[in-house]
């Protein structure tokens, strides 16, 4: 039978061994949660990063999420536009000149015998079917397949060592995009709107721009908010393809629709006397209002009839016999109209996801990198020169940092049975030019054929941490607080590759 004593301890009391082994661990746990604070591995949400730093989050007020923020010290870039290149671009076929290609070709890679890698076994070491030649002043090697962007070389700051984390297009483009394989986590964009916000309060602080095609494989994850407030999310629409829902519905008059909105606001301004702490009724009213804004600013941004006919044939946005270059020619001229009205971040899409099959609409060249590759890159070359060359000659490139990268490399071997290159992390390249950057420059190295990343090997937390650097931001102190943790871009590593700054 329960005594009184026991029915008031809820039915159980503590034995004396039971008493003494629950202090001895309770004790224990104290010392190492004691330990672990002192060496900067516990922190709690006001007391500092991973790293120890004290945190350094905007301050954010609701009813203007997108006003401009100072950065973290003075910044080399204002702004930057990423050119993602969907699908996984050979990089022993574009900017990475390995001469043993040549020499070795139709040989075994050296220790890499019956190599298997995502598709499966490896074939032999296999030259590119593109010549490389030197380039600009600097005699920069770049290949045929891409001449346009060969003949800025002197512009241009090569990372020849990137190393990744994964062989697969979706957790690829997830960590090229926002430094995690996994989906959930804020995109590079994100970060950086939340941290900086924008100039021009019209549009967008962050804009996607998918390929005419359709979206990279990863969808909206390549420029989504994660665990960051909503607001700071990319929004998505090219040159043929307006913002969804933006417009006003036809079937409604121009002057019904403002009275509407008028009446809306005299309602939002009358509750938030009433409540002015309603944080999240100022941040609807907010979004509503750049909507409204946007309906007037987006079509006259989005309206390439106001370009010149030498500036339409310089980006090659007339060319009648290749519509999908031209269609990514006019992706190009919107990026560098949204740059001229302030836009803050800008993600570039060149390729989408599988939509004609694999290989045919992005990067992915399995089977006949040849054919595919002649494909994709006019499409590609020209547009993306012709971006560089107009940012620098309407003095944009000063203050703007351009970034070029794709999820991951290829392998120099072809398949076997086939005549293209499988998935390879190991070691692959991304460039630089414009703000705060030196050009003409080149960093790090893959081996000499181009497999393995072996030089001042740059992770992928490490290139983002210069991105920010450029924009001013500190990557170990701009966090978020989520769950627990003081979130960073960066996660829990990465340093500024200081070698290729200005």
């Amino acid at each position: 039978m329960k005594t009184r004593a026991n029915a008031i301890a809820g039915g159980h009391l503590l034995r004396r061994r039971e008493f003494l082994g629950h202090t001895a661990t309770g004790l224990s746990g104290i010392a190492l949660a004691a330990l672990l604070d002192e060496q900067g591995l516990l922190r709690g949400e006001e007391s500092g990063t991973v790293s120890g730093k004290q945190p350094l989050r905007p301050s954010i007020d609701a009813a203007r999420p997108f006003a401009a923020r100072s950065p973290h010290f003075p910044a080399a870039a204002k702004r930057v536009i990423v050119i993602f290149c969907s699908g996984a671009c050979s990089h022993v076929d574009t900017f990475d000149y390995k001469p043993e290609l040549e020499a070795r070709h139709g040989q075994p890679l050296p220790g890499a015998e019956k190599l298997v890698t995502f598709q499966g076994e490896q074939g032999n070491v296999t030259r590119s079917p593109w010549k490389f030649r030197p380039r600009g002043e600097c005699g920069k090697m770049i290949s045929e397949l891409v001449p346009h962007l060969g003949e800025l070389a002197d512009d241009i700051c090569f990372l020849h060592s990137l190393k990744g984390k994964t062989n697969t297009h979706g957790p690829g483009e997830n960590y090229m995009s926002t430094g995690f394989t996994l989906d959930g986590f804020p995109s590079a964009g994100a970060w950086v709107s939340y941290a900086l916000g924008t100039d021009n309060e019209n549009l967008p602080a962050y804009v996607a721009i998918p390929d005419p095609r359709g979206t990279p494989q990863n969808s909206v994850n390549n420029w989504g908010p994660g665990f960051l407030p909503a607001a700071f999310q990319g929004t998505d629409f090219n040159a043929s393809l307006p913002i969804r829902n933006l417009a006003r519905p036809e079937s409604i008059a121009a002057a019904r629709d403002a009275g509407t909105r008028d009446y809306l606001r005299r309602l939002n301004d009358r509750h938030l006397e009433r409540f002015p702490g309603d944080s999240e009724l100022a941040a609807r009213i907010s979004s509503y209002e750049l909507a409204a804004r946007m309906q007037l600013s987006i079509p006259a941004v989005r309206d390439l009839t106001t370009e010149t006919a030498a500036t339409l044939a310089m980006y090659g946005a007339d060319d009648t016999g290749n519509p999908l270059k031209a269609a990514y020619a006019r992706n190009c001229l919107l990026a560098r109209r949204l740059l001229e009205q302030g836009v803050r971040f800008i993600q570039l899409f060149n390729g989408a996801y599988q939509t004609g099959g694999e290989g045919v609409s992005n990067w992915d060249g399995h089977k006949a990198i040849e054919k595919q590759y002649s494909v994709h890159g006019p499409v590609f070359d020209q547009p993306t020169a012709a971006l560089l060359r107009d940012l620098k000659q309407r003095g944009l490139l000063k203050d703007t940092l351009v970034v070029w990268c794709t999820e991951f490399g290829r392998m120099p071997t072809f398949q076997k049975g086939a005549s293209g290159r499988d998935h390879n992390p190991e070691g692959f390249t991304a460039w630089l030019a414009g703000a705060g950057v030196k050009a003409p420059f080149s960093y790090g190295s893959t081996d000499e054929f181009g497999y393995k990343a072996v030089e001042n090997v740059v992770t992928v937390q490490d290139f983002h941490a210069t991105l920010l650097h450029l924009l001013g931001l500190d990557h170990e102190r701009l966090t978020f607080y989520y769950n627990g943790l003081e979130r960073r871009l960066t996660d829990v590593s990465g340093k500024v590759v200081r070698p290729v700054l200005a």
